[in-house]
């Protein structure tokens, strides 16, 4: 299967991850982008499809996601896996943690996909998210703001419980 990582990035936190997911998921770089240079062309060339973005302000997507949304929504994503990771701070916004997962998920959602990659939320210190769907993340959570320590761990787990 051919994978392809699509991230948005303000700070280039989210790039670095992406890069790390890339490495613990024999990703080659030059499959890895930003969403804002994605097409449908390019989208359409992978099977499966990784999608990254943090959170901002109070629950919102990443700036390049507004229009990267548009961009997936207008492909043909039948028959693809959807793996999604996200970044978020626990401790300042903990009640819209990772909340960035599930918007992009409930966009994408109908578009004749398959949703790869759940994680249980049990390990992680948060008040709410609308990422979170029966006691689990839709995708990878990270918090590079209060648990960069638990990074590399949790991409690894995750990376490899992925039915790739």
């Amino acid at each position: 299967m051919k994978v392809g990582i699509f991230y948005g990035s303000s700070t280039g936190t989210t790039e670095d991850v992406a890069g790390r997911i890339a490495k613990a998921l024999n990703v080659e770089s030059a499959d890895v982008h930003n969403v804002t240079d994605a097409d449908s062309a390019m989208i359409e060339g992978y099977d499966v499809l990784v999608l990254g973005s943090s959170t901002w302000g109070v629950g919102e997507l990443q700036d390049d996601w507004y229009d990267g949304i548009k961009k997936f929504k207008a492909a043909n994503l039948q028959g693809k896996k959807i793996a999604l990771f996200g970044l978020g701070d626990s401790g300042s916004f903990s009640d819209t943690f990772c909340d960035a997962m599930g918007i992009i998920k409930g966009e994408l959602a109908g578009a004749g996909v398959t949703f790869i990659g759940e994680v249980p939320s049990d390990d992680y210190s948060f008040d709410s998210s609308v990422s979170v769907e029966n006691g689990c993340f839709v995708g990878l959570a990270l918090d590079e703001v209060n648990e960069d320590y638990k990074t590399d761990e949790r991409i690894s787990r995750w990376a490899s419980s992925l039915p790739l």
